[in-house]
């Protein structure tokens, strides 16, 4: 097919977070201002300097057949449990070509982690250690692959026009998105299921980032330990899950009278060249990524009415971030309505773009724009339309969206959505 420019639609979205197991829990618990942030009972965690996380509201060994779930380390687990509600929620009844709305060659697998198969590296070299070579699973290489999520995915939808996996440590799951409107745009797929994924939550991993002072170590009230924007945010909380959504090309869904939620108008895409963990502090880089949103799509200032931050409740990063929004939207950032949800979900690194993601779309499609909790001493240097505490209703009309995710390394990826 001769490359196009086609207009791509959300079709389907699904999730398992720390909120719920579905993408329908998930949003509930955002509009109730749950946190899902839990004290970590392992006694692995008892010694560390941080013992909370924001655990799976739901384990996916619970939901998946166990011949399954066993070949999956748990980042795909979560992968595939979100791909299979996004696939039927956009109408899909079985993998391409057994369900004739979509040939496998014009379908694609878009699914990024930041991290891969940690937890299965790790354990399998505690079985090595502890029970010796016979005993480490032959399964071991496919289940810590960072691609294993993507591949299980796409082995499910039986995806043949591409299986990808973008790592951009903590923008993963956006760059993912983004990469699966190209495949749609350029015509090399009319579908694409696309999202992001993590399990990282294990001793080494935690405390590593402890280490870093990156992580809260409010360990007695983890539900407060999230705070992005307030004044006494000490890092974030890490989260686990997945968010996954269906894009098709808008041709391509009218063909087969798909309910569609949302127009995606494209990515943005920079790097700060910075620093390899630390954001820069000026906001440049995110600004430039913004800048190219706006010059790559047809989306105007006055139009967004929403969006989704990083805002993973660092010090530095979140300040960055809104002297970036100020310095592109100008006046306009006056009326964006700014959510912060890893103050529920905590940061889900490479899943958190998938994620929110999922949570924008039903911003837009609900007109509802999430709150913030935990902020009860706004920052004096965010200068923004903050919503704390209860939803807010976003106004009538055509409305966009966006939604930022940024990660070590300097990765920037901004993504926006219109109502349609």
């Amino acid at each position: 097919m001769n490359s196009t420019n086609r207009t791509v639609v959300v079709t389907g979205i699904g999730a398992t977070t720390p909120l719920g197991g579905d993408a329908a829990t998930t949003w509930e618990g955002l509009l109730a201002g749950r946190s899902g942030a839990r004290r970590l009972e392992d006694e692995r965690f008892a010694e560390l300097p941080v013992r909370i996380a924001a655990t799976a509201a739901v384990d996916p060994l619970d939901v998946l057949p166990r011949p399954l779930a066993r070949k999956l380390d748990r980042s795909a687990q979560f992968a595939v449990i979100a791909a299979r509600e996004a696939w039927a929620d956009a109408g899909y009844s079985g993998p391409a070509g057994e369900d004739e709305a979509v040939a496998p060659e014009r379908l694609g697998s878009v699914i990024a982690s930041g991290i891969g198969g940690v937890i299965t590296l790790l354990d399998q070299y505690d079985v090595l250690k502890e029970k010796g070579a016979r005993r480490v699973s032959p399964h071991t290489v496919p289940m810590l692959m960072p691609n294993s999520p993507s591949a299980n995915v796409g082995l499910e939808v039986n995806a043949r026009a591409g299986v990808h996996t973008p790592v951009s440590a903590c923008a993963s799951g956006a760059e993912a998105i983004g990469y699966a409107v190209e495949m749609i745009r350029t015509g090399r797929a009319d579908v694409v299921v696309a999202g992001g994924t993590e399990a990282a939550i294990h001793p080494l991993p935690v405390v590593a980032f402890a280490n870093m002072m990156a992580m809260s170590k409010n360990n007695d009230e983890p539900e407060k330990a999230s705070r992005p924007y307030d004044k006494g945010r000490d890092g974030f909380v890490l989260g686990e899950g997945a968010g996954v959504v269906v894009l098709e090309s808008a041709e391509h869904a009218a063909a087969r009278g798909a309910r569609v939620y949302c127009e995606v108008l494209g990515q943005g895409l920079s790097a700060d060249s910075h620093h390899i963990a630390q954001p820069e502090p000026t906001g440049r880089g995110i600004a430039a990524a913004l800048q190219n949103l706006l010059d790559s799509t047809d989306l105007k200032p006055s139009e967004v009415a929403h969006l989704n931050a990083h805002a993973t409740s660092t010090p530095q990063g979140d300040v960055a971030e809104v002297k970036a929004l100020r310095k592109v939207l100008g006046d306009d950032l006056d009326h964006v309505a700014i959510s912060a949800t890893k103050s529920m979900t905590g940061h889900l690194l490479g899943g958190a773009g998938g994620v929110e993601t999922v949570a924008t779309v039903l911003a837009l499609h609900h007109r509802t724009a999430p709150p913030t909790i935990n902020v009860t001493e706004l920052d004096e240097e965010v200068d923004a339309d903050v919503v704390r505490d209860e939803p807010r209703a976003l106004p009538e009309g055509t409305i966009a969206a966006i939604n930022n995710s940024f990660g070590f390394g300097g990765h920037n990826v901004v993504l926006a959505f219109r109502t349609v």
